[in-house]
């Protein structure tokens, strides 16, 4: 059983940066496809950004050159530096964990969800 526990969420004026960590239980992190995914008022939960166990990384269009995602497998973390952050990013995020998932963007394929973090952007 994996537990998530997201942080480092909050709020930060047009333009700013802020990392997102999330800390994962369990002895094979390393196996999973660590992703995030973002849901915001009166929207449907989307696609962010993923990391594969082998560390390809895959971002949604409108964060490309903006969001990087890591992850620490000796740390059971995957983090998103998310840069040059915009209102429309304003969302609770979400990692989510795929076992031996290939780093898809449908959040059905996700097994572990954390609780999520409220990032708010102001103008």
């Amino acid at each position: 059983q994996v537990q998530l526990v997201e942080s480092g969420g909050g709020l930060v004026q047009a333009g700013g940066s802020l990392r997102l960590s999330c800390a994962a239980s369990g002895r094979t992190f390393s196996n999973y496809a660590m992703a995030w995914f973002r849901q915001a008022p009166g929207k449907e939960r989307e696609f962010v950004s993923v990391i594969n166990y082998i560390r390809t990384t895959y971002y949604e269009d409108s964060v490309k050159g903006r969001f990087t995602i890591s992850r620490d497998n000796a740390k059971n973390t995957v983090s998103l530096q998310m840069n040059s952050l915009k209102p429309e990013d304003t969302a609770v995020y979400f990692c989510a964990a795929d076992y031996l998932g290939l780093g898809r963007r449908e959040s059905i394929v996700y097994e572990y969800w954390g609780q999520g973090t409220q990032v708010t952007v102001s103008s």
